[in-house]
């Protein structure tokens, strides 16, 4: 199968937990705990330094961003990234497993794990079911810290899966690629604040909310089951695609279940919904609540 060929895009927590027992876990095999929460709601290190995967490190996304920018997790350059993750102990040959304890299941990981394939790097997986069934399922956690000896990484950006504000604009009238927004339904149609923000979509883009992708448990659906989402919301799989989001982050789940589908090539707009809300004219921005007044 195609999907198959394409690499470990996720790994069972069972093969994660023999990895652990066998003690894989090392310069060819990293675990990185990619968990964010709202700073009101949890403190996602805190609660890494209390209980993780072991042999796991905590990928702190705030701080592998673009801190320069004004707009949240912008990707960081290439040599920022390089360094980051060499300190995490990850070199160019290792299998790098990304996981987060969000009560879906699973919700900042994939944004890690494209990161790291934007960046160049393939051998890279997104535990299925996250942190929530690993601790379900009874497999080991530790408060023991990890100290991975450092790694080189070259980082080389791969330009077709970023999309910029400017390629964002100019597909409006092109239509050269699909257009999928993963927020929820409200926020897309606009009859509901994001985070602060008036809401709404980019002409032209479908509306497929990142949660349903996920079953109830928080594990990621069959290949059939997102396949047949997709061809519901006629997006052809074999033309170019691009995902979209708030910031930049559930938009990598369009990218994970494209991936799933044989599909490896989907490009996110890092920017998101943040970014276009403030540089987007007006008639750029479809809202169903301003028709609604109309």
């Amino acid at each position: 199968m195609a999907a198959q060929a394409l690499g470990r895009a996720l790994v069972s927590a069972k093969w994660l937990s023999e990895a652990v027992r066998a003690g894989r876990v090392g310069a060819g095999l990293r675990v990185l705990d990619a968990s964010w929460y709202p700073p009101q709601e949890r403190n996602a290190r805190q609660e890494f330094k209390e209980r993780h995967i072991p042999g796991a490190s905590f990928f702190d996304i705030e701080e592998c961003r673009d801190k320069s920018s004004p707009y949240d997790f912008m990707l960081p350059s290439e040599a920022h990234f390089a360094d980051y993750v060499g300190r995490l102990g990850v070199s160019n040959d290792t299998h790098v497993v990304v996981y987060d304890g969000d009560e879906l299941g699973t919700f900042y990981a994939p944004r890690a794990w494209w990161m790291f394939r934007a960046f160049g790097h393939r051998e890279v997986s997104v535990l299925n079911g996250g942190f929530k069934n690993w601790v379900k399922e009874g497999h080991p956690v530790t408060a023991e810290p990890s100290q991975p000896a450092q790694a080189v990484f070259k980082a080389t950006l791969d330009k077709t899966l970023l999309k910029t504000f400017e390629e964002m604009m100019e597909n409006v009238g092109s239509k050269k690629f699909q257009v999928v927004d993963s927020r929820p339904a409200g926020r897309f149609q606009g009859t509901e604040l994001d985070q602060g923000l008036e809401s709404g979509h980019i002409p032209g883009a479908v509306n497929m909310p990142f949660s349903t992708f996920l079953t109830e448990s928080g594990h990621e659906k069959s290949i059939e089951e997102i396949q047949q989402m997709f061809h519901e919301k006629k997006v052809d799989l074999s033309k170019p695609l691009t995902a979209t989001c708030r910031k930049g982050v559930t938009a990598c789940h369009i990218a994970l279940a494209a991936y799933l589908c044989g599909k490896p090539d989907v490009a996110v707009y890092d920017g998101s919904w943040s970014e276009w809300f403030h540089r987007a004219p007006p008639q750029y921005k479809v809202t169903e609540l301003k028709r609604n007044k109309g």
